[in-house]
Parts: C-alpha cells; structure tokens; sequence
C-alpha cells in the first residue's frame, strides 16, 4: 500500500466525518493523517508500519494508524465501509454542489433514489425534485445551477489547499538525489485565487529524461503522459492531484522556471519582444538571430537581456505588465510586512471563537500595532449580531484593554448589513459610536443588477460607512458573484472615498484582483480585510497580500498599511 493511496482513503473518511456534522475534531484528524502520508511518498507503507516508525510521525494516532494497518494488511478499509452504508455512493461528489446539505442529500436519496450527480440533474429536471415536500421548483432550479457551477469547478481548487499540495510535493521531489534544487511553478506561483493543476520544475544533476520517468513511476500515479519535450511529464494522482514536471539541466533552468511560471499571454508576449529585440526563445533558451546561446544565470537575467524591469511572479499575466518594464514603470508591490493593522475581524460577540484580548494579542504577536473588532450587527442574527446592550459592554471591554495594552490599539467598529433598501444597520446615533464603519451584503443575493447596484451606491451616501466588504458576495467554487454593476460601485467609491474590501478569506477573495487593479486605476482605496473568526484567521491576509500583487497595489494605496491614527482620520473624513 502506498501512501498516497492510504491518505485518499483517509481523506474520504475525513470527509464523510465532516459531512454528518458531529465529529469534525475527528474529521480534521484524518485529514491531517492524510497530509502526514503523503509527506512520507513512498510505494510501500509496511516497512514503517512494523519498525513503529509510522506511530512516531506527527500527525499520525492510534485511530488512523488502526486504519492504516487495515489498509496495507488487506487494501480496503472496513471503517470507511461503514461510514459509507445507507449513504448515496456518490456523497462526496454529491456534496460539492453548491447549496447541497447532507441532510438534503439524504432526503432527496431516500425519497428518489439518487446516487449520482447524473441522477440529480434527472429528478431536477423531470420535476420529481420539486414534487418533494419542502422542495419546489424554485429549490430545483437552484440545485441544477449549483450542478452547472459544481461541474465547471471539478478541476479546480482554492490557492490555500493547492499550494499546501504542491509544497508537500515539492518537499518529495527535492529529496531526490538526481535533483539539485526544484521550485513551485505555474498559477500557484503567480498566486492565482483558484488552481487547476500544479506545476514544479527541477533541476536536475542526472539525465532530466530519467528523473521525469522515475517521478512518472511515483507512488499513487495512476496516470501518466510524456510531454512535447524531453523531461517533462504530466501526471495524475489517484486522489485526482494533476502535476506537470518540467526535468531540466542547470543552464536551462532559469528559463524553464520562467516559461512554467507564466500565463500563456505573457509567455506569448516575452516571445514577441524578443523577435523584436534581435532574439528568439526556442523551448528553455534565449538565442540571438544568429544562433548564438544567450546565457542566462536566473530569471532576472533573462528580463535584463530584453532590457526589461524584473516581473514580479504575481503580475507575469499578460496584462501590459512588460510594456510597464520596459518603460521601467512598474510598481513596488505591497508585502505583508508593509499591513500595521487589520480592520475585519470578529470576535465572540457575535460568531468570532476568541476574545477580543485574544485577538488583540494575535494580532501584537505578528507585529501589528493595532486591530479592529468588527462584530456583526443586529439584523444578522444567524451571526449573534450585536444589540445595543451588548454593543456598549463591549466598548467597554476595548476601552479597559486599550488602557491597560500601552502602544497598541484596539478600534471600535462593526460589520453592518446593508439592508435591501441601502439603509445600514443601527440609526445615525449607533453608528457614531464607532471608530469606522464596514458595510456587507448578507442577506437578498438574487436581486437583479439594478436593484443590487442601487442599494450598495445608496449605502455609500451614508458617510458612517468607512469601508465595503466583500463587494461581490461571490465564494470561490459555490457561488457566483451577485448580479452588481462593479465599474459604477468603484467609481462611486473614487467620488465619496469609501475604501473597498479586499476580503483576504481565502474562501472570498473579494473584489477579485482584476476589479482591484480597476480599483487602483480610479484611485480608490483598498483595505485587504482577513474577516478573522479566530486568531488563526488573521493570517488570512497573506492571500490578500498575494492578490493585492496581483492587482499590483502598493502600500500607500490600501488603508491598513497607515496607523490606527490614519484609519481614525480616514472615516472621520468621510462623517465631516
């Protein structure tokens, strides 16, 4: 039994754990088991498992180590069997449409029959779905819509578990002894919000050729396809992971890493500079007219011979960023050391899992000076938003931790709906409490693009609103972005000074980085928000700081690379 083929089975417990809703701890368990597994990359796991190595790897316990010997000592798993019965046989896929509880699945599959997506989309559209009580037809066309989504996203995946794939691959290829250094390429390189497959290149010290064949022969590969060229491979894993490796030698390195890092226009783009500029880019090398090899040492070096500005990984998407380097006009992208504070965070006031000390303190710990507590307010009760009682302990609680915490700050603000009729939430006099103001959508997504435009551009009249959260409403993978005007909502934003969110949940990334370089473009100011839950949350902001590039934002452009004191100043400006 390999590993790999171990941590799919593992997964799959994990998610049929986390589906019944009772034993997530346990969930995240074998989930953990699971990426502990695959670290270890080898073909067999019965070695480790007899010499108790395997009880000794963190990540690994009794229950999933139980599992595990079932797996290598009879290749199937009798606990994963159990979860399984009386449960649809497609439950995993199942679950990915969007708006699709398990308790909605097992209705739907004891009341129809239903196994399969296939099966779902039938009973959706021949009505029996709808004739389900407490279903209806409105119910059915969103469960086709969420099947179209689900199906258009099959092979994709957030940057957060794509890149954690890739590493843990990455950590593989590098203890091979036929490869010197290797690094992450493609749209995980260039921080893309969602993933379709991982890219490493290595360089090796061996044949290129053989050390693609051998990574082809990895444990749990269940397919494999030799490239156009000599050492490169795509793969597919039994768990569905796709990995292109590009096997190159030392000299061919650099450009390799280039050609695998760029989007296909900005690839494309290079090529045409460089015809223009007397050279040619044929495969991993930079010739001149005559045939001459240019040697090239690293990626900046290949910029350099087209007299180019280096191009930042994020920004290399073919969207006028090497005309930028020529005119030596690209910008000094925003870094995660450039962030003083953090604005969207809850805390257990509302639906948040620490204390606002807690979260003051986490916050300190990555060397902040200050963070902004924003609760949800009254109208989102599912959230535990604030009523005013409570509203005024908790401003109490921040002014006694703010007295007793020296230099670092705590601000006082809210997560306020925007209601349907553009109204925040609380009266003049509530909002006035408040540091700042962050305004979101919660509630009446499927307004038409009119309505929807109207009620966001007339909460921006209101001046307690300091910020607009998540402007789009989208979640990356299960729902799409609520029918709004964006270009109008911007330049609304420019006219009045609302910052707009960059929502850094890596679940949102919302407004999406291309709105955001619009954004920049207008002069609009970005706030990168972590909309932290939990201490753990706030890091959240280095995918916004990812994206943030990618829109290629500097520093004095989002609002929380200031003080507390300018983000004090900023929403007063607005209330004058």
């Amino acid at each position: 039994m390999d590993s790999r083929t171990a941590a799919h089975v593992l997964s799959q417990i994990g998610a049929l754990l986390e589906a019944k809703g009772d034993q997530r701890f346990k969930a995240r368990a074998y989930a953990g088991a699971a990426r502990a597994l695959v670290a270890l990359d080898t073909d067999d796991l019965s070695p480790l498992l007899n010499s108790g190595e395997l009880i000794d790897t963190p990540g690994i316990g009794p229950a999933t180590l139980s599992v595990i010997r079932e797996l290598v000592e009879t290749g199937d798993s009798s606990y994963l069997s159990r979860l399984q019965e009386g449960m649809p046989q497609g439950l995993l896929d199942l679950m990915r449409v969007p708006g699709l509880s398990v308790a909605k699945i097992q209705i739907i599959h004891d009341a129809l029959g239903v196994e399969t997506v296939e099966d779902l989309e039938r009973v959706a559209e021949n009505g029996q779905l709808a004739a389900l009580p407490k279903f209806g037809k409105k119910t059915a066309e969103k469960i086709l819509r969420g099947i179209e989504i689900s199906r258009r996203n099959a092979h994709l995946e957030r940057f957060p578990a794509a890149a954690v794939e890739a590493h843990l691959i990455l950590a593989n290829v590098e203890k091979h002894p036929g490869v010197r250094r290797a690094d992450v390429a493609g749209s995980i390189r260039r921080h893309n919000e969602v993933v379709a497959d991982i890219d490493i290149v290595a360089e090796c010290s061996t044949d290129p050729g053989e050390v693609a064949e051998s990574f082809a022969r990895a444990p749990g590969v269940s397919k494999a396809k030799t490239g156009d060229e000599a050492g490169s491979v795509r793969m597919s894993f039994v768990d569905g992971t796709q990995l292109d490796m590009y096997c190159v030698n030392s000299v061919d390195y650099p450009m390799a890493l280039w050609r695998a890092t760029g989007s296909t226009a900005h690839v494309e783009e290079m090529t045409v500079l460089a015809d223009k500029k007397g050279f040619h880019i044929k495969g991993n090398r930079l010739v001149k007219r005559e045939g001459t090899r240019v040697p090239i040492a690293s990626e900046e070096a290949l910029f350099a011979a087209l007299d180019l500005m280096p191009i930042p990984p994020e920004m290399r998407e073919g969207m006028g960023e090497i005309e930028a380097a020529a005119r030596r006009e690209l910008p000094e992208l925003v870094t995660f050391d450039d962030l003083r504070g953090v604005l969207h965070c809850h805390s257990d006031y509302s639906d948040g899992s620490a204390t606002i000390e807690e979260m003051a303190n986490a916050a300190k710990e990555r060397g902040w000076s200050y963070i902004g507590i924003s609760d949800h307010s009254e109208s989102a009760f599912y959230a535990g938003g604030l009523k005013r009682d409570r509203l005024a302990r908790q401003h109490d609680e921040i002014d006694s931790l703010n007295a007793a915490m020296g230099s670092f700050r705590i601000l006082k603000g809210i997560e306020a709906d925007i209601l349907a009729d553009g109204r925040l939430d609380y009266d003049a006099e509530t909002l006035d409490r408040f540091d700042y103001v962050i305004g979101s959508i919660h509630s009446r997504f499927s307004m038409d693009g009119d309505a929807m435009t109207k009620r966001v551009l007339a909460a921006m009249d209101d001046p307690h609103l300091t910020i607009l959260a998540h402007p789009t409403g989208r979640l990356l993978l299960s729902r799409e972005p609520y029918a709004i005007n964006v270009e109008a909502v911007l330049e609304k934003a420019a006219d009045v000074g609302v910052a707009v969110e960059l929502n850094a949940d890596p679940h949102r990334l919302d407004l999406d980085w291309r709105y955001c370089r619009q954004a920049k473009e207008l002069g609009v100011t970005i706030e990168i928000g972590p909309d932290a839950h939990s201490t753990a949350g706030l890091d959240n902001v280095h995918f916004g700081i990812g994206m943030a590039r990618k829109a290629w934002l500097e520093a004095g452009e989002i609002l929380n690379t200031g003080s507390a004191e300018n983000v004090l100043a900023f929403a007063r400006g607005r209330r004058r």
